[in-house]
């Protein structure tokens, strides 16, 4: 079986559910630690936009099945798509039949910087649910979400400056962060655990895996109590504070330094993310765990 053929057997990778006034988007990788491949994050967009289109639908909770929320971007399953055309949502262009930096750079600006502001976007409250590993990729997917509700045992990381990389593309960590600890967590590739999240103000509310779903649900439906247009310019409002504090601005050159890691990673060891894969990442991660 050819590696496109592999990326397009599995089925169901995200699914979408309504109960009441929320909508429950749910990554459904879990034999892969909800790994975001090209296909999933389509499909995230097309669940977020339909709850977005419908008027009965006031809050929007983002999951992931099985043990983790989610273990990143897909750099080793097998179906590992970042070499196939996608229906594009953004104006960008095709990234698929293109060369050198142009392949990597014009399909992270559609798919991850510019996919993860889409969704920051969103007029409608999004929470975060989240369990176990929530890793770089995962990351910007809690991250674009107003609300993160994490259990006990979930833990955050982006490690991908063992890659020679400044974190990943959608750079929220020093506004999800204060500065040194945005610096720690990216110079020492160390997990930080829920407690510490929470108390740094990156998490909302702690929970626990067996309550998560109940705690996530009792909070969508106390939001989805308020009207629906009070919702949307609240945060419409909160989002353009954050802006105006440079987010916006800050995550453009950090996007453009990420794509210039992967151009010297691609001169200097012939691979783009300085000769890691799945594997080695996860074996590495462990490593560092044990010490």
């Amino acid at each position: 079986m050819s590696e496109s053929e592999q990326a397009t057997t599995e089925t169901d990778i995200v699914l979408y559910r309504q109960e009441g006034a929320v909508a429950y988007v749910t990554m459904n990788r879990p034999s892969y630690n909800n790994a975001q491949n090209g296909r999933m994050t389509y499909e995230l967009d097309a669940a977020f936009k339909r709850a977005v289109a419908d008027d009965e639908i006031k809050v929007i909770v983002l999951e992931g099945a099985g043990k983790h929320f989610s273990a990143g971007h897909d750099i080793g399953t097998p179906g590992r798509d970042i070499h196939l055309s996608q229906e594009r949502v953004t104006m960008w262009y095709d990234h698929a039949n293109k060369e050198g930096g142009e392949f990597l750079y014009v399909r992270e600006a559609e798919a991850y910087l510019g996919m993860c502001r889409r969704w920051r976007e969103i007029p409608k409250p999004t929470i975060a649910a989240v369990q176990g590993a929530c890793i770089a990729g995962g990351l910007m997917l809690a991250w674009v979400c107003d609300l993160i509700v994490a259990t006990d045992d979930a833990f955050f990381s982006d490690p991908v400056v063992r890659m020679g990389i400044p974190g990943v593309e959608y750079f929220a960590h020093p506004f999800e962060l204060p500065p040194r600890i945005a610096k720690e967590l990216l110079f020492t590739a160390d997990r930080m655990g829920a407690e510490r999240a929470h108390q740094l103000g990156m998490v909302n509310q702690l929970s626990s895996r067996d309550k998560l779903a109940s705690d996530v649900a009792a909070l969508a439906e106390k939001i989805a109590k308020m009207p629906r247009l009070g919702l949307a310019l609240t945060k419409q409002a909160i989002n353009h504070v954050e802006d105006l504090q440079g987010k916006r601005t800050g995550m453009d050159a950090a996007f453009a330094w990420h794509h210039f890691s992967h151009a010297h990673n691609d001169l200097v060891s012939g691979h783009k993310l300085g000769g890691f894969d799945a594997k080695s990442m996860a074996a590495e991660n462990k490593k560092q765990d044990t010490n």
